[in-house]
């Protein structure tokens, strides 16, 4: 059951904790307006408490999948589960240096507070979705348990893991907008929510190969594509195995991007109503292309230096593009950013 009487501190603390947890989408709910904002804001922090407990290498699998169980059970609004014992249950297991993620978990009551005080279509739209994203989880850790790690085995299973780690969450952001779109435009978003959030959670898989493993001990790259390059994946940081497995990220980021154009679709598609603004879901778009990029560039990196990134300069020059045309060429931004960072091109034009 989720109970407890909501107060607008905890909407507040939602978005103070928000800016520790997630970059992207810190500044996705920043270039939301309201009501919008808060309810994305307050929807990602309950699927970050799942996904902090999914990641937790610390955690014993049986242990993590009870943990997402029973927080599963905290959130249908069938079952009389207390949030509290979840928080008990939850508390031997938060790092004494955990960070922000963390804090979220150790402040579950609060999140699940500003939850309820979210307006009642809004939160019918997102629990199921959330809840989704949960039992997905759980369902991966029991999967792999025999391996204390996930070990993805085909490019099918990475996109069923996908699907529940951000598929999920673009089903909630589509339910909130179909709340205000015409039968059309809903059929649009419908379908290519998915082709939207497989753009980006591929892409946050290609680049975080040696965090995953080395602070996780998840291999999300396919085993099948490993072992086609002759790499077991218990060795996927291993030097001697950087241009092999860079070939395999490249394989990967090539799957992204053939989501892209039906990720722009989506865009096309969403309605700039009840806060929603064409920015907030456009900008983690670019990033993700000027990510592939990067990528395609410097796979070796991934492994070499722990990962790829765009410039701080390129995402505020991206950012900045909306601040100053509501309704800026996607596709042009879309193959300028693809060829070059975008600073630059900004500079030079």
């Amino acid at each position: 059951m989720i109970a407890d009487t909501p107060t607008g501190s905890e909407r507040e603390w939602c978005h103070e904790a928000l800016d520790g947890t997630s970059r992207t989408f810190a500044i996705t709910v920043d270039l939301l307006d309201e009501p919008m904002a808060t309810q994305i804001c307050v929807s990602y922090l309950l699927c970050r408490i799942a996904d902090t407990i999914e990641d937790a290498g610390h955690i014993p699998p049986n242990v993590q999948s009870t943990l997402l169980r029973n927080y599963d059970r905290v959130l249908d609004p069938d079952d009389d589960h207390a949030v509290e014992a979840f928080e008990h249950a939850v508390e031997p297991w938060l790092p004494d240096d955990g960070g922000e993620d963390w804090r979220v978990v150790a402040n579950a009551p609060r999140v699940l507070r500003a939850f309820e005080s979210l307006a009642p279509d809004a939160r019918a739209a997102v629990l199921d979705p959330i809840r989704e994203l949960v039992s997905g989880m759980a369902l991966f850790v029991e999967r792999h348990a025999d391996t204390d790690g996930l070990r993805i085995e085909t490019i099918e299973e990475l996109e069923e893991y996908c699907w529940y780690a951000a598929g999920t969450v673009g089903t909630l952001v589509t339910n909130l907008l179909a709340r205000d779109a015409t039968p059309e435009r809903t059929r649009k978003l419908r379908e290519t929510d998915r082709s939207f959030s497989l753009l980006l959670q591929l892409v946050n898989v290609a680049k975080d190969v040696s965090d995953d493993y080395r602070e996780e001990n998840n291999v999300y790259l396919p085993t099948e594509w490993l072992r086609a390059e002759d790499v077991d994946p218990e060795n996927v940081c291993e030097p001697s195995n950087t241009q092999s497995v860079a070939r395999v990220i490249r394989r990967v980021t090539d799957r992204a991007e053939s989501y892209a154009d039906d990720a722009r679709r989506y865009l096309a598609a969403a309605p700039e109503r009840n806060g929603n603004t064409l920015a907030a879901w456009a900008v983690p778009y670019l990033l993700a292309i000027g990510t592939l990029r990067e990528l395609d560039a410097h796979a070796e990196d991934v492994l070499r230096e722990g990962g790829v990134k765009i410039s701080r300069a390129e995402v505020l020059a991206i950012v900045g593009q909306f601040a100053t045309d509501d309704n800026p060429p996607l596709e042009r931004l879309r193959t300028e950013i693809a060829a070059q960072p975008y600073d630059l091109a900004v500079a030079e034009s």
